[in-house]
């Protein structure tokens, strides 16, 4: 059963080789190895391929001839097949050989067509790299000339057209990543240049106005008939500020406006205009301010650096505002000051004109009405501890100057020219003081004599320097003597030098010819009644001061007195202002030459009276004295020696050196007036011993004593000491003195109660207070003297006598007053 099986499966897989392809007869031949009968199946293989071998041995004999023929044919076709064959291979061969040439240039051809592709593909690639690359070159070297807004515009167009363009390369993208470095970097040295420009300027800012400052001089030198320029300064705008103010470069590309040096101070000149003074502006090189403004206009912060500017000038203007502690000290100081002011505020004005908006027009007005604040403050302050009149009038003119240089730049300066005015009256003040050391070393120099003149040049030159106008004394012959001092022209020619010092002081203030005649006239009269008055009240009342002295100041005030209206007109030659026109101050000079000859004269009243005071203390009355019984009494040493000098004083009056008509007007009525009241105090001093409350007793010697001494005094006044005097007008200087004394030595009582009241009473100066008063001394002599002579019938009688005139004096006066 087995065998059957096996032969069956032997046979299947033999069909199976039989119609299998030859690719797939391994598994079956696996299947026969696998089994046991591997034997048993090669025999039946064999007994397959010999059935198939008769088999085709059948068919090959049944188409044999078939097959010879085919063959023979074949042969055939094989001798034509070689001759074919040859002659291909030689057609090939030739082909071959004229294709090389061919496949040669095919493959050059080839090469070439490639080599053109990647030609036109690298051109298209270059196309968009090669701007990027060119831009980001042009860049690179505009950071490294540091020209930092064309390189801003560059790295704008490179970021916004080129690279887009480029594509991804590895290039582009750093140079994207690049970008944002390099727009920090041009804004960092933007700003890093605008602080150096900021500093830079600070620190010239007095160069910059010391230029502008001698601009402004250059223009008030220029001829008037010249039409003034819109502008007050010389200095113009350049042609490279005019390009600044359009913000944009030759290229239209927006690059710098100005040239791209680094900020400072620059030395500037035109070539092309050698003729022109340079302005101020042209000493600054403002490129970092246009730059940066436009670099931060570009890269949208232009208000961050407006700000930012802004903030900083104000900073450097209260640096600037602010003066140094002693710069009162020199004129240099205060020009420093207003150096730098002006340079500061002449950026500011070319800063407003050339940029759009960087400044405004309330900005610079803001910052020039803190700085008229602030100058004002420090004007007062620091002129204020001047005490120099010329560094006071310098620093006057370096104020005019200043204020029309900035005036010449539109800023309004009427505060200015205020403060001026105020430091008028201080200057005042100053020369005031000048003055009155002046007028003391003329007056202590002074020798208070008539000065001599030998030559027609001098008296030329005294008639120079005072106006003197005496024909009289022009007739005399030379030598001669002017009637005046020393002091007389000097103080005249001061007068005039202080008229010009506040002349100079009133040009260029803007005032019209009537305010500075005015200004002049009221100083004047300042220097007349308050400096030159108190200069001559001290010489006056100093002490040693003769009565020569005396005299000689009450002519020389006279002269001065007269020169008064000379000293009109010279104010009205150098100010064009008639003396005549309404309102016009006048001199007051007359009053205060006036004032110092009346306290001259005082001064000698005074003088002479406490000269006859010291006399008169020396004065010893025996007040108890007896009534000698013969003879003359002599007269009291005292005041023998009183007239004596009272003698030798007046003949100065009247032996003074000079002419005759000056001693017959002025020094002849001081001498009246001098003796007359010498005359007086003698007579009122010696009425006053009698009447001394410490002289408690009188006697009739003493009387008689004061009898005689009054006698020569009046004979000292009859004779004339000074010439003058009508009559005896200067004896009713002891008429009061006389009456009494007559009264009593005479004792006319009867006569004095009879006619007391009657305008022809011969004792009509006699007070009844004052006999009384002497009654009342001479009773208390009697009383004490007799106190044992009461006895005596006489002596009782005489005291009855005096008790009897006392209690009728009494009853007068009672009666007179009732």
């Amino acid at each position: 059963m087995a065998s059957v099986e096996t032969a069956a499966e032997h046979e299947r897989i033999l069909r199976e080789i039989e119609s299998t392809d030859t690719n797939c007869i391994g598994p079956t031949l696996r299947s026969v190895y696998d089994g046991q009968e591997h034997g048993l199946f090669m025999e039946k293989l064999d007994v397959r391929i010999k059935n198939h071998d008769r088999e085709i041995e059948k068919m090959c004999n049944h188409h044999f001839q078939g097959f010879v023929d085919s063959i023979t044919e074949l042969l055939k076709v094989r001798g034509e097949a070689q001759k074919l064959k040859s002659q291909v291979i030689d057609t090939n061969r030739h082909l071959q050989d004229d294709g090389k040439e061919l496949t040669s240039s095919m493959e050059e051809l080839q090469k070439c067509r490639v080599q053109q592709r990647n030609i036109a593909t690298t051109i298209d690639k270059l196309t968009h790299c090669l701007p990027v690359l060119e831009m980001y070159s042009r860049l690179q070297e505009q950071m490294q000339a540091k020209r930092y807004y064309p390189a801003l515009r560059t790295l704008e167009q490179l970021e916004q057209t080129c690279l887009p363009k480029a594509g991804q390369y590895r290039f582009c993208s750093i140079m994207a990543e690049n970008i944002p470095k390099l727009r920090t970097q041009i804004r960092d040295t933007a700003m890093m240049q605008l602080r150096d420009f900021l500093e830079s300027i600070r620190k010239h800012s007095d160069k910059i106005g010391e230029t502008a400052i001698k601009q402004a001089q250059l223009q008030r030198s220029l001829d008037s008939s010249i039409s003034p320029q819109p502008r007050a300064l010389v200095g113009r705008r350049s042609r490279k500020e005019a390009a600044a103010g359009s913000g944009m470069d030759s290229s239209g590309q927006g690059g710098s406006p100005l040239s791209e040096q680094d900020s400072g101070i620059l030395d500037v000149e035109d070539e092309e205009e050698d003729d022109e003074v340079p302005g101020a502006q042209d000493l600054v090189d403002f490129s970092p301010v246009y730059r940066c403004l436009h670099i931060y206009t570009v890269l949208g912060l232009r208000d961050v650096f407006e700000n930012y500017y802004r903030k900083q000038r104000r900073k450097q203007a209260r640096l600037v505002l602010q003066p140094h502690s002693n710069m009162h000290e020199t004129l240099e100081g205060y020009r420093r000051y207003f150096n730098q002011i002006v340079g500061f505020f002449v950026v500011e004005d070319h800063i407003l004109h050339t940029t759009q908006g960087l400044v405004n027009r309330a900005y610079v007005e803001e910052l020039w009405e803190l700085a008229l604040s602030k100058i004002t403050a420090a004007l007062r302050t620091h002129s204020s501890y001047c005490d120099n009149p010329d560094l006071v009038l310098d620093l006057k003119n370096l104020i005019v100057l200043f204020a029309d240089t900035l005036q010449g730049y539109g800023f309004p300066v009427s505060q200015l020219f205020d403060m001026l005015l105020e430091i008028r009256d201080q200057y005042g003040e100053i020369l005031l003081k000048r003055w009155n050391v002046t007028f003391r070393h003329v007056l202590d120099q002074d020798n208070y004599s008539p000065i001599p003149v030998s030559t027609e040049q001098e008296y030329r030159h005294y008639s120079s320097q005072f106006p003197l106008q005496d024909p009289e004394l022009e007739k005399l012959p030379f030598p001669k003597k002017l009637p005046f001092s020393e002091f007389v022209p000097k103080v005249y020619g001061q007068i005039k030098e202080f008229i010009y010092a506040c002349l100079k002081y009133s040009e260029d203030l803007h005032l019209s010819s009537t305010e500075i005649d005015d200004m002049i006239r009221k100083s004047t009269n300042l220097l007349l009644t308050r400096t030159l008055s108190h200069c001559l009240q001290y010489a006056i009342k100093k002490k040693n001061v003769g009565m020569a002295e005396l005299v000689q100041v009450i002519i020389n005030t006279t002269h001065l007195e007269q020169s008064c209206h000379f000293l009109e007109e010279f104010i009205s030659n150098i100010t064009n202002v008639p003396p005549d026109t309404v309102n016009t101050t006048k001199l007051y000079g007359t009053s205060t030459f006036k004032d110092a000859r009346h306290a001259a004269e005082a001064e000698i009243y005074t003088s002479l009276n406490a000269k006859i005071d010291q006399f008169l203390q020396l004065a010893d009355y025996d007040w108890l004295a007896a009534v000698q019984g013969g003879g003359t009494l002599d007269t009291s040493d005292y005041l023998v020696d009183l007239i004596a000098f009272l003698k030798s004083t007046f003949s100065v009056f009247t032996n003074l050196p000079g002419l005759p008509v000056e001693h017959a007007t002025l020094p002849g009525k001081v001498a009246q007036t001098a003796c007359m009241s010498a005359c007086k105090h003698i007579a009122t001093s010696l009425m006053q011993l009698l009447l001394d409350p410490e002289v408690r007793q009188i006697s009739m010697g003493a009387l008689h004593q004061l009898y005689t001494d009054v006698k020569e005094c009046e004979s000292f006044a009859r004779a004339g000491p000074v010439a003058g005097f009508q009559g005896d007008t200067l004896l009713l200087a002891f008429s009061d003195l006389r009456q009494l004394l007559d009264l009593f030595t005479q004792w006319d009582w009867s006569t004095y109660l009879a006619d007391y009241g009657k305008p022809t009473c011969k004792y009509l100066r006699v007070n009844p207070h004052t006999a009384l008063a002497l009654l009342e001394k001479m009773r208390e002599t009697s009383r004490k003297n007799n106190v044992f002579a009461q006895f005596r019938k006489t002596d009782r009688d005489r005291q009855k006598l005096i008790d009897t005139v006392i209690k009728q004096l009494r009853n007068l006066i009672a009666q007179h007053h009732t």
